[in-house]
């Protein structure tokens, strides 16, 4: 039976409950992480970039004040153990924290935190991924630092996505596109954006609205590595019908090409020799075949 870690102890998945009127469920209130592992070719799990989620996990904590009750290391040993007691390699890991606490109201000082932590076997998050996915730039807008901090992967920060992810596939796209408040290009639901133009990445910056993903930092790392120019700027709308290449990045998504946007054909209608390029890179590092990067990968 599938196990998951709550609170400090390995419990059977069906077993881990909470109540219907829990705090998070809600109000939102959560924080959260998503984390991949991935199967070396022994069998071996090799989880990706593990050290950076966990810090990001703890900057979500911080900027909501939680105190988690556990430190960076018993986090990380808790995800390795779960791994290798549920037998996984190619896996999803979804770290989440939670105010435990059925009172109805907003007040969350001095509630009690949960820590919770489940793996699961995960394929493609969409299912063209392989042959390029078809965007919708958004009508929602992103909300920004003076709203709610866009640097927390907090759960509630993502009800904003799912309007747009919902607007999008009610209009026949795979997927959204989001601009900030400005109107420039911020990211989608639940990813991070490139774009190619004369054979220079270009990304979103900083100042643009966006969670930095850790695919993301991974894929400037990787670019950069192999000689190609990477700029992190804002992106005005238009750029996007323009662009040589698109594609986006994240825990899930991985590299997807993205081929239509707005029902403009980019790439000719399939991934780019750029994003191809990239995305087989990234795939060796993953997957143990190539040690360039081998410090990402915490061998399980």
């Amino acid at each position: 039976m599938q196990k998951v870690w709550l609170d400090g102890e390995l419990v059977d998945a069906e077993k881990a409950k909470v109540g219907i009127l829990t705090h998070s469920l809600q109000y939102g209130s959560g924080i959260f992480e998503g984390i991949r592992s991935y199967s070396l070719k022994d069998s071996r799990a090799a989880i990706f970039r593990l050290d950076d989620h966990i810090k990001r996990f703890f900057r979500s904590a911080k900027i909501y004040s939680m105190d988690l009750g556990y430190n960076e290391a018993q986090l990380a040993g808790a995800i390795i153990g779960l791994l290798k007691v549920n037998r996984l390699s190619s896996s999803y890991i979804r770290p989440f924290a939670f105010y435990n606490d059925q009172n109805i109201g907003l007040n969350v000082v001095n509630k009690k935190i949960s820590v919770f932590i489940a793996a699961v076997d995960f394929g493609n998050y969409f299912i063209n991924k392989d042959n390029g996915i078809k965007c919708k730039i958004s009508s929602w807008k992103r909300f920004n630092s003076s709203i709610l901090p866009i640097q927390a992967k907090a759960s509630g920060n993502y009800l904003n996505s799912i309007l747009c992810s919902i607007e999008a596939k009610h209009a026949g796209y795979d997927e959204a596109i989001i601009l900030s408040g400005n109107g420039y290009v911020a990211e989608g639901p639940g990813e991070n954006i490139f774009i190619v133009k004369d054979n220079e990445l270009i990304t979103p910056d900083n100042s643009s609205d966006i969670l930095l993903g850790i695919t993301r930092d991974s894929v400037i790392k990787i670019a950069r590595g192999n000689g190609m120019a990477v700029t992190e700027r804002k992106i005005h709308r238009e750029e996007l019908y323009t662009s040589d290449e698109a594609f986006f990045t994240g825990t899930a998504a991985e590299i997807t090409p993205i081929t239509n946007i707005d029902g403009i054909s980019i790439s000719g209608g399939a991934a780019g020799a750029v994003t191809k390029s990239i995305s087989s890179k990234f795939y060796d590092i993953v997957s143990g075949s190539d040690d360039g990067f081998k410090d990402w990968l915490t061998i399980v």
